[in-house]
């Protein structure tokens, strides 16, 4: 009912799992991921027990292929099951039960592990692992998001489409460095449900995506003074700049994208499009 990648970060730091299917909101059952841990994607005839059981034992530093095993062993229902594992180090693992509806298979490598049941055939799995290979200059989240397209794009599940689901990880990387969850994305019930994640995914990076140190520009001169005539034209006070614009921020979802005394030229550019009718401030003859 199902196709997913779990997966690994180059650097190691990050964790997830991408998953579509022709079945209700299977972001909300299939994936599992801890920081610093690994990540799981159970399915087919999804054993729910395997998550937690899974991170367990990833927990305790086994490798993804004996998690696997683990698992599969003491489950009278194995032939029914599909899972696939990354662990913190190491090459994925996957396993494909016996009696799951064709086409099902699965293919690993170093931290990655692709697999799916009543699929169009063993292209899905293919694309899906030719995309994540050759992804490695994307985001992680968004190179999850390409292999999950990509074996969309080759058949996917042959019963047709409905949800999709991402699940990223790493240690404080969460929302307000609070919470490991750096991505949790979901789309239930969809006719396109890849391409609505992707798009939700954009937004998403849009409003949380910490800024690129290098791309932030000073909040003076010229730019200061078009970040106030902006702030002013959407009926912000500016006597105090920066507490402005932390407050529209705020309005506008963009709190996670603000550094003091500068500003992330993404954060500019949806303050221009929010007050379009203000000039920009000339800088010179």
């Amino acid at each position: 009912m199902t196709f997913s990648i779990v997966a690994r970060s180059d650097d190691g730091q990050l964790h997830g799992v991408a998953v579509a299917s022709k079945f209700l909101a299977a972001g909300a059952l299939v994936p599992a991921a801890e920081a610093d841990v690994g990540a799981l994607a159970t399915q087919a005839s999804a054993n729910l027990a395997y998550r937690p059981q899974g991170l367990t034992m990833l927990r305790t530093g086994v490798a993804a292929a004996d998690v696997v095993a683990g698992l599969i062993a003491a489950d009278a229902e194995r032939d029914h099951r599909q899972l696939g594992v990354v662990a913190a180090t190491g090459p994925g693992a996957t396993f494909t039960g016996a009696k799951c509806h064709d086409w099902a298979g699965g293919q690993a490598g170093d931290g990655w592990a692709a697999q799916g049941n009543i699929l169009a055939g063993p292209q899905v799995i293919d694309a899906m692992r030719d995309a994540w290979l050759g992804g490695s200059a994307l985001g992680f989240a968004e190179r999850l998001v390409a292999a999950l397209r990509a074996g969309d794009g080759a058949g996917g599940d042959r019963r047709g489409r409905q949800s999709a689901g991402l699940l990223v990880v790493r240690a404080g990387g969460g929302y307000g460095g609070n919470s490991d969850i750096v991505v949790d994305l979901r789309v239930d019930d969809h006719p396109d449900p890849v391409t609505e994640l992707d798009r939700l995914l954009a937004v998403h990076t849009m409003l949380f995506t910490r800024p690129d140190p290098a791309s932030l520009l000073d909040l003076s001169g010229a730019v200061a003074a078009e970040v106030g005539a902006l702030l002013a034209a959407l009926g912000h006070p500016v006597d105090d700049p920066e507490e402005a614009l932390a407050s529209w921020a705020g309005m506008e979802n963009l709190e996670e994208r603000l550094v003091p005394g500068r500003i992330d030229p993404v954060v500019l550019e949806h303050l221009r499009r929010a007050a379009p009718h203000v000039p920009a401030p000339r800088t010179g003859a």
